[in-house]
């Protein structure tokens, strides 16, 4: 996987535009019925950079980020304002916000996961790319010290422990987490007239699988 661990600027995010996508594919048949499939597991997200531009300043940033990812080759981490918590947004985040899984004495290592809920249906978020320094675990309604009692894989998401947590001990944790993406172009094309108009570039971003 070609990929940078390096930020968008997230002052340039603030303000883009986008969200999760899904792929559905809709057969009606001849009674009028229809079936549903839904091919992705996981949903996809999309945004639009460009609505984040304020100032030319910024257009020489954004120029100088597309061109050091060489474009659509290698991906990026990219700061989603609207859902980038474990936690509600007017809370804060604690160890106990997601549960991970629950201990079996031997497993050592769980992958960081958001789940999205409503009523009794429930959606399970993989992510593969928290944000250092706002990693907090618990076990079993404990919390623990990061590198005394586990350590946390930035590139993957996946917390190992140095100890097993035991049989039916449920596996916590809180954090802030990125978006795996890339540029979704190849070419961003500028121009400082309609930009000092009120025109901004359009800079679509994609959410990548890693």
């Amino acid at each position: 996987m070609q990929f940078h661990e390096v930020r968008f600027p997230a002052t340039l995010s603030f303000g883009s535009v986008g969200g999760p996508e899904r792929r559905t594919d809709v057969v009606t048949i001849s009674n009028g019925y229809e079936e549903r499939n839904a091919p992705w597991a996981h949903s996809r997200r999309r945004y639009d950079a460009g609505m984040g531009m304020r100032s030319l300043d910024d257009i020489e940033t954004l120029i100088a980020f597309f061109e050091a990812r060489f474009g659509q080759l290698f991906a990026f981490r990219w700061k989603d304002w609207s859902d980038y918590r474990s936690s509600k947004p007017s809370q804060d985040i604690t160890a106990f916000d997601q549960t991970l899984g629950a201990g079996d004495g031997v497993q050592t290592t769980f992958s960081m996961i958001k789940t999205y809920q409503s009523g009794t249906y429930e959606y399970v978020r993989p992510i593969s790319k928290p944000v250092s320094e706002t990693i907090q675990v618990g076990v079993a309604g404990v919390a623990l010290q990061e590198t005394v009692d586990y350590t946390v894989d930035l590139t993957s998401g996946e917390i190992t422990f140095v100890q097993a947590p035991g049989v039916g001990e449920p596996v916590t944790a809180g954090f802030e987490f990125d978006v795996p993406v890339r540029f979704d172009t190849d070419r961003i094309q500028t121009s400082i007239a309609s930009f000092k108009a009120g025109e901004v570039p359009n800079v679509p971003i994609v959410e990548v699988r890693v």
